[in-house]
């Protein structure tokens, strides 16, 4: 291309283009407002930045002192005032020696309509429509649209304002009375994980944000708001939305050179377990990937157990790392792929961060927001290593993590097995398993306690409950409990009615569905693995205790309005030693809001309030499996009449009668107990009847 070309720039997409001209040998000078706007473009020899703003004049004796005959407006969308200016200002030198030709770049904005999402035509309106809500804003415009949410004291004092990390935003910021932890000063585009962690960490109530489109991350700024419930307030995109696609551009360009620009060539991204974290565990696949990656990411820790002389950032979280990679898929260019290796410890695929990284990172790739291959690369495991130096197996053994978490039931799950291997955070971690085996009455528990293996520092401890509740040291520890009294675990629920507490004073006994009844009524919830189970008006608690111990995925919330019962219940659930009971001293329905969407539900007791019940259940989930009893004629067409509102599925009524045998001398005579209605059903989905 002989012409001149000017490239005035101010979108990712024009960095992009300024990157495409240079690497095809196209001298270019690129016009940027800002000093922030310079910093952020890739430096190269072929490319003269301009800095500075220009009005419609100015813009004019730039373009003929230069020469140019080829302008190119990658403004930003809303910049219309500049784009006028150019716009007259290449017709203001026509007429001189060489035409200018003009090229608009044109960002899509991807519109979607959205439910919490409010759309205004101006700045101003969005400001007056602020102030009259409350709570904290997000604002997202910039720093040059500022002043018009400011001018109000009461919306003012709620902002956090997000804007470019330069002089010029901060200084404007200043000037407004913005200052401290209120302005976050950031370069985007960002992911939705770091708009909703921004969100919840301000406890941001509105987010306002100009329609900027897939690349300016209004798609990531609208999931996070439905996520966190935040209301989205918007500035529109102008009426005017003329000019071309980026690809259309880059064809007009290459029609103009007579040569292709460059294709976009694919990054390659490798996510790699590292084991331990020294460079003399890795795997072969693992230590080639590393050594020819031209990008190390991750944990502090592992990088520096990694001698290399490649570029190494300590990056480790999906809201860290995709930002990074658009930025290098940005800067780098794209006529030569690179090579990003991320590192997790121990095996990529044993509770690791791998897995959600891979799906966060397929979901850029598949909507086209990063052009990467992805792969994983396996490890060797703290588990697998910690077994090789005490000599023992571990395909006989459970295994679990408490790492960045509390392990529901962790001294009912050790009880049950002779080995129980464990990733742990830290010394605290250890800490707990101490405390936790002391108060499950375990003592006899030896802790074999493997503190930064494979480092030179690595040692192995044996340890007792009450020693590891003293230790201090802290470090990354993998730990095996050697249980020698092992429970073998029970095949079937049906605990004897005498071992439940049933009162907390000599007054009286809290009702109790007996046993018999219990256990038809448990095996009609049909419960799986993972069950998230409501027992409304438990009473003692006896059928959360039930379900409960069948496994520890299962999560049980004992519904009871009467505080002495529930107050049973929390006894009941210590004697178990059943940590995955949460206890709700609450009225039913309304408590049943803040819960989490049940898959089961059984309901021993509703106080009369049966259809309320059933019907805020229905609301919750649409494939929920609930069971009631009845022991009453009544209470039976009650439910019948409940049950022909609804279209319903897998219905089941079963009569129970139970006998027991009572001494009468040397005699035993049954005596019959009342007989108890059970009755199970499912929604099917398809709402009321007509």
């Amino acid at each position: 291309m002989t012409e001149e070309t000017v490239l005035f720039a101010g979108t990712t997409e024009g960095r992009r283009l300024s990157e495409l001209l240079a690497q095809a040998g196209i001298a270019h000078t690129v016009c940027v407002a800002t000093a922030y706007g310079e910093i952020v473009l890739k430096p190269h020899p072929l490319v003269h930045v301009r800095q500075g703003r220009m009005n419609q004049a100015e813009i004019a004796d730039f373009l003929r002192e230069g020469g140019f005959t080829l302008a190119i407006d990658a403004t930003h969308p809303f910049a219309e005032e500049v784009t006028s200016n150019i716009k007259a200002a290449i017709k203001a030198c026509r007429g001189a020696e060489r035409e200018i030709a003009y090229l608009r770049l044109r960002r899509d904005a991807g519109r979607r309509e959205e439910s919490g999402v409010a759309y205004f035509e101006t700045n101003e309106a969005c400001a007056r429509a602020l102030a009259d809500t409350t709570g904290n804003i997000l604002l997202t415009t910039g720093s040059k649209e500022l002043s018009r949410y400011c001018e109000n004291e009461a919306v003012k004092a709620r902002l956090y304002v997000r804007v470019l990390p330069g002089m010029e935003s901060l200084a404007l910021c200043m000037e407004q009375g913005v200052r401290g932890k209120r302005i976050i000063a950031m370069q985007g585009p960002f992911t939705a994980e770091l708009n909703e962690a921004i969100i919840r960490q301000y406890r941001i109530a509105y987010v306002v944000t100009k329609e900027s489109g897939a690349s300016g991350g209004y798609p990531e700024k609208l999931e996070a708001a439905r996520k966190t419930g935040a209301k989205v307030f918007v500035i529109g995109c102008p009426r005017e939305e003329e000019g071309a696609s980026f690809a259309q551009v880059c064809d007009a360009l290459e029609k103009r050179i007579g040569r292709p620009l460059g294709q976009n060539a694919p990054m390659e991204i490798v996510l790699a377990g590292v084991g331990m974290g020294r460079e003399d565990g890795l795997t072969k696949a693992v230590e080639a990937a590393v050594r020819e990656a031209d990008i190390l990411l991750g944990a502090e820790r592992m990088l520096a157990g990694i001698a290399s002389g490649q570029e190494k950032h300590p990056f480790y979280q999906a809201g860290q790392i995709i930002p990074y990679l658009r930025d290098v898929q940005e800067t780098n260019g794209f006529a030569h792929p690179r090579k990003v290796v991320i590192l997790f410890s121990g095996d990529s695929g044993f509770y690791s961060g791998c897995k959600s990284l891979y799906a966060a990172l397929e979901k850029e790739i598949k909507e086209n927001r990063l052009a990467a291959s992805l792969h994983v690369l396996s490890g060797v495991s703290a588990v697998s290593y910690l077994a090789a130096c005490v000599g023992e197996s571990y395909h006989d053994a459970a295994v679990y993590s408490i790492h960045g978490k509390a392990l529901c039931n962790l001294a009912g799950r050790i009880r049950k097995n002779e080995k129980t291997f464990l990733l742990t955070s830290g010394v605290r971690d250890v800490n707990y398993i101490g405390e936790a085996l002391l108060a499950a009455g375990m003592p006899e528990c030896e802790i074999i306690a493997g503190c930064q293996l494979s480092y030179p520092e690595q040692r192995i401890m044996r340890l007792s409950p009450a020693a590891c509740v003293e230790m201090k040291e802290e470090g990354l520890y993998t730990c095996l409990i050697k249980n020698p009294c092992a429970d073998r675990r029970r095949l079937t629920h049906g605990i004897a009615d005498e071992r439940f507490i049933r009162s907390a004073s000599p007054h009286g006994n809290v009702p109790m569905t007996k046993e018999e009844v219990r256990e038809v009524s448990i095996c009609k919830l049909r419960l799986r693995e993972g069950a998230v189970v409501y027992d409304i008006g438990s009473g003692t608690g006896s059928v959360a205790v039930e379900i409960a111990g069948l496994s520890d995925d299962i999560q049980v919330y004992a519904v009871e309005q009467k505080q002495e019962a529930a107050a049973l219940i929390e006894q009941n659930k210590e004697k178990f030693g059943l940590e995955n009971i949460r206890v709700v001293n609450a009225a039913a329905p309304e408590c049943l809001s803040g819960l989490p969407t049940p898959t089961q539900v059984f309901i021993g007791g509703s106080n009369g309030r049966l259809e309320e019940i059933v019907s805020a259940l229905r609301r919750k989930s649409k494939s929920v499996r609930i069971v009631v009893n009845a022991v009453s004629v009544e209470t039976l067409c009650e439910i019948r009449r409940i049950l022909s509102m609804y279209r319903i599925k897998e219905e089941e009524i079963v009569q129970l009668q139970v006998s027991r045998a009572r001494r009468a001398g040397s005699h035993h005579l049954m005596q019959a107990g009342n007989p108890v209605w059970i009755c199970a059903f499912e929604f099917d989905g398809m709402g009321t009847k007509a």
